[in-house]
Protein backbone atom coordinates (compact mmCIF):
# COMPACT_ATOMS: atom_id res chain seq x y z
CA UNK A 1 0.00 0.00 0.00
CA UNK A 2 1.36 3.31 -0.87
CA UNK A 3 -0.56 5.86 0.68
CA UNK A 4 -4.04 5.98 2.80
CA UNK A 5 -7.71 6.77 1.03
CA UNK A 6 -7.96 10.39 -0.22
CA UNK A 7 -10.78 12.14 -2.21
CA UNK A 8 -9.83 13.25 -5.58
CA UNK A 9 -10.35 14.19 -9.43
CA UNK A 10 -9.50 11.62 -11.90
CA UNK A 11 -9.28 12.83 -15.74
CA UNK A 12 -9.10 10.01 -17.78
CA UNK A 13 -7.59 9.40 -20.99
CA UNK A 14 -10.69 8.44 -22.46
CA UNK A 15 -12.19 12.32 -21.37
CA UNK A 16 -14.08 11.34 -18.60
CA UNK A 17 -13.33 13.08 -15.21
CA UNK A 18 -14.51 11.45 -12.19
CA UNK A 19 -14.87 12.05 -8.34
CA UNK A 20 -14.10 9.51 -6.27
CA UNK A 21 -12.53 8.23 -3.15
CA UNK A 22 -9.06 6.87 -3.80
CA UNK A 23 -6.80 3.61 -2.15
CA UNK A 24 -3.31 3.88 -4.75
CA UNK A 25 -1.76 0.44 -4.45
CA UNK A 26 1.51 -0.86 -6.27
CA UNK A 27 1.23 -4.32 -8.14
CA UNK A 28 3.65 -5.96 -10.05
CA UNK A 29 5.71 -2.78 -10.44
CA UNK A 30 2.55 -0.96 -11.74
CA UNK A 31 0.67 1.26 -9.87
CA UNK A 32 -3.11 0.99 -9.58
CA UNK A 33 -5.74 3.08 -8.10
CA UNK A 34 -8.73 1.39 -6.34
CA UNK A 35 -11.62 3.81 -6.96
CA UNK A 36 -14.45 3.47 -4.74
CA UNK A 37 -17.96 4.80 -5.23
CA UNK A 38 -16.92 6.81 -8.64
CA UNK A 39 -19.37 10.03 -9.22
CA UNK A 40 -19.76 12.01 -12.63
CA UNK A 41 -20.54 15.85 -11.69
CA UNK A 42 -21.29 18.67 -13.55
CA UNK A 43 -23.05 21.95 -13.04
CA UNK A 44 -26.75 22.40 -14.26
CA UNK A 45 -27.94 25.98 -14.62
CA UNK A 46 -31.17 26.41 -12.64
CA UNK A 47 -33.61 28.98 -12.66
CA UNK A 48 -32.39 32.76 -11.56
CA UNK A 49 -28.47 32.07 -12.73
CA UNK A 50 -28.33 29.71 -9.55
CA UNK A 51 -26.21 26.61 -10.26
CA UNK A 52 -26.98 23.00 -8.68
CA UNK A 53 -25.00 19.75 -9.81
CA UNK A 54 -26.11 16.84 -11.20
CA UNK A 55 -24.45 13.87 -10.08
CA UNK A 56 -24.51 10.49 -11.47
CA UNK A 57 -22.88 6.97 -10.96
CA UNK A 58 -19.55 6.54 -13.72
CA UNK A 59 -20.79 3.10 -14.67
CA UNK A 60 -24.58 2.61 -14.76
CA UNK A 61 -24.87 -0.59 -15.83
CA UNK A 62 -23.06 -2.26 -12.50
CA UNK A 63 -24.44 -2.17 -8.97
CA UNK A 64 -20.32 -2.67 -7.74
CA UNK A 65 -18.73 0.11 -5.98
CA UNK A 66 -15.44 -0.50 -6.10
CA UNK A 67 -12.92 -0.04 -9.04
CA UNK A 68 -9.57 -0.81 -10.66
CA UNK A 69 -7.72 1.88 -12.53
CA UNK A 70 -4.61 1.57 -13.87
CA UNK A 71 -2.32 4.60 -13.63
CA UNK A 72 -1.86 3.96 -17.81
CA UNK A 73 -5.41 4.75 -18.35
CA UNK A 74 -4.97 8.09 -16.18
CA UNK A 75 -4.35 11.26 -17.68
CA UNK A 76 -4.54 13.67 -14.34
CA UNK A 77 -4.92 12.84 -10.65
CA UNK A 78 -5.52 15.54 -8.03
CA UNK A 79 -6.09 15.35 -4.44
CA UNK A 80 -9.45 17.41 -3.25
CA UNK A 81 -10.19 19.12 0.23
CA UNK A 82 -13.12 20.79 -1.28
CA UNK A 83 -15.47 20.28 0.94
CA UNK A 84 -18.82 21.39 -1.15
CA UNK A 85 -17.53 18.53 -3.38
CA UNK A 86 -17.31 15.68 -0.55
CA UNK A 87 -20.66 16.96 0.92
CA UNK A 88 -22.22 16.50 -2.55
CA UNK A 89 -20.48 13.21 -2.54
CA UNK A 90 -21.11 11.72 0.87
CA UNK A 91 -24.45 12.88 0.20
CA UNK A 92 -24.98 11.25 -2.75
CA UNK A 93 -23.73 7.66 -1.63
CA UNK A 94 -26.38 7.94 1.37
CA UNK A 95 -29.26 8.78 -0.66
CA UNK A 96 -28.30 6.09 -3.59
CA UNK A 97 -27.95 3.27 -0.40
CA UNK A 98 -30.46 3.99 0.87
CA UNK A 99 -32.71 4.29 -2.36
CA UNK A 100 -31.79 1.21 -2.74
CA UNK A 101 -33.34 -0.68 0.12
CA UNK A 102 -36.86 -2.21 -0.27
CA UNK A 103 -39.80 -0.33 0.78
CA UNK A 104 -42.86 -1.62 2.18
CA UNK A 105 -46.36 -0.52 0.84
CA UNK A 106 -49.04 1.18 3.21
CA UNK A 107 -51.84 3.21 3.19
CA UNK A 108 -50.00 6.22 3.57
CA UNK A 109 -48.77 5.90 -0.16
CA UNK A 110 -51.92 4.98 -1.47
CA UNK A 111 -54.88 2.59 -2.41
CA UNK A 112 -53.89 -1.22 -1.84
CA UNK A 113 -55.69 -3.91 -3.06
CA UNK A 114 -55.25 -7.44 -4.72
CA UNK A 115 -55.40 -7.26 -8.73
CA UNK A 116 -59.02 -9.30 -8.88
CA UNK A 117 -60.45 -6.03 -6.68
CA UNK A 118 -58.47 -3.85 -8.88
CA UNK A 119 -59.60 -5.58 -12.24
CA UNK A 120 -63.06 -5.22 -11.11
CA UNK A 121 -62.71 -1.37 -9.89
CA UNK A 122 -61.22 -0.87 -13.44
CA UNK A 123 -63.63 -2.58 -15.26
CA UNK A 124 -66.76 -0.87 -13.71
CA UNK A 125 -65.28 2.33 -14.33
CA UNK A 126 -64.46 1.69 -18.32
CA UNK A 127 -68.15 0.69 -18.65
CA UNK A 128 -69.34 3.65 -16.59
CA UNK A 129 -67.26 6.38 -19.44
Amino acid sequence: MMEDEFYATIKLKTGEEIFCKVSPTEEFDKTLLIVYNPIMISPVKGKHGLYAYKVEPWLKTTSEDTFIISMDNVLTIVETYDKEMIVVYKNYLRKSTTKNKHVKPSRKMGYISDIDEAKKILEKLYKNS
